[in-house]
């Protein structure tokens, strides 16, 4: 069960309940993959309201390695996610707005 003060959330992925986290080295995988250079390129890249499938890979997965769970990108590209491609999109922001607040 996720924990709100620690930026946790849960999500409906391949059919089970799954706590995502972004912590520090799920943020610098993503600078890294994303190549985004620090936490502010990250914020930039993600306020300009363009997001990608590969994006939002990175981020669940990224957030899901942050809240424990054994997954590669590829993996998680394979499973289903509640909601489809609407759903993925909406988890991707609850993870970013439980890491960064309400403004992310």
């Amino acid at each position: 069960m996720a924990i709100a003060h620690r930026g946790e959330i849960d999500a409906t992925i391949g059919g089970e309940v799954m706590t995502l986290c972004l912590t520090l080295g799920a943020l610098a995988e993503l600078e890294s993959r994303l190549e985004a250079g620090d936490l502010v390129g990250l914020a930039e890249r993600f306020s300009a309201g363009r997001i990608s499938a590969r994006d939002l890979t990175a981020i669940l997965g990224a957030g899901l390695r942050g809240g424990g769970h054994a997954i590669t990108d590829d993996d998680l590209a394979r499973l289903s996610i509640e909601g489809g491609l609407k759903g993925a999109a909406e988890i991707a922001v609850r993870l970013l707005k439980a890491s960064f607040g309400e403004a992310a």
